[in-house]
């Protein structure tokens, strides 16, 4: 057999040093494309057992930010720390290879596949080192699924393109945290859900949490933000402006942040 093994308020002031050391950091990093400067030495920490939700505008510079951070841009300068130590990350699977997994808004699912499959796609495990062992790993996913409280209503042989919405986007979150050893980045994670299934994502990003992962959550849904983070990190044309701490924070705050009538970062 092979394959990898598995509303609160948030004082003025950011908030102070934290004694952890950051699952994923980012210091001072830029990023240009052509002539725009989309990142202009953003900077930002995610710690373990704790969610860091990521705001800003449209063009903050918050999705720039996450693909630098799990290997899809490379960065022009400044650096990716991650569990105190340096890296360099050369493409996606680089940021795996780190515990890093992402989980972007298109969900990268096959609808073709059932949720077995789906979560252990590109990592396999074989039998005679030539055949899927099916059912190795719908018996592998189930029980992470129940580890995490993910309910599916279908059999996990059924592909997920009879999924609804809510439960597509748990099978791609559930995949990351089986494979993810230090920080899952999850953009937009509830943008097409209604409010029902918004309630059980957001259940599941708090049990992934609640295992001592770090989890970077980007959304524009403030109230949610509020909802599940530890920590919310502001962003705007494409630097860090302000950080917060839950309670350090309510939303008309945020929005001051998000649209530069308030910071408590200085910025290059």
């Amino acid at each position: 057999m092979t394959g990898s093994d598995p509303a609160p308020t948030l004082s003025q002031s950011g908030p102070g040093p934290s004694t952890a050391v950051p699952s994923l950091e980012a210091r001072s990093i830029v990023k240009s494309f052509g002539t725009v400067r989309a990142l202009r030495g953003a900077s930002f920490e995610a710690y373990p057992g704790e969610v860091t939700a990521l705001v800003g505008d449209n063009g903050a510079g918050k999705s720039t930010l996450i693909k630098v951070l799990s290997g899809v841009y490379p960065q022009d300068s400044g650096e990716i720390v991650v569990d105190g130590k340096t890296v360099t990350m050369g493409n996606p699977r680089d940021a795996a290879a780190m515990g890093i997994e992402t989980v972007y808004q298109d969900l990268a699912l096959v609808p073709d596949l059932d949720a077995a499959a789906n979560v252990f796609l590109g990592r396999e495990l074989r039998r005679l080192r030539v055949l899927h062992d099916q059912t190795e790993m719908r018996k592998q996913t189930a029980a992470r699924f129940k580890e995490l409280g993910v309910g599916l209503v279908q059999d996990l042989r059924v592909p997920v393109a009879s999924f609804s919405g809510g439960q597509r986007q748990s099978v791609a979150i559930a995949r990351a945290a089986m494979w993810a050893r230090h920080v899952i980045i999850m953009d937009e994670p509830t943008a097409a859900l209604g409010v029902i299934q918004t309630k059980k994502v957001l259940e599941l990003i708090e049990a992934i949490r609640d295992r001592g992962l770090a989890v970077v959550l980007i959304s524009h849904n403030l109230p949610e933000v509020m909802q599940v983070s530890d920590r919310i990190e502001v962003m705007r044309l494409g630097a860090r402006v302000a950080r917060f701490r839950r309670g350090e924070a309510d939303v008309e705050r945020l929005i001051a942040s998000i649209s530069g009538a308030y910071a408590n970062e200085v910025t290059a």
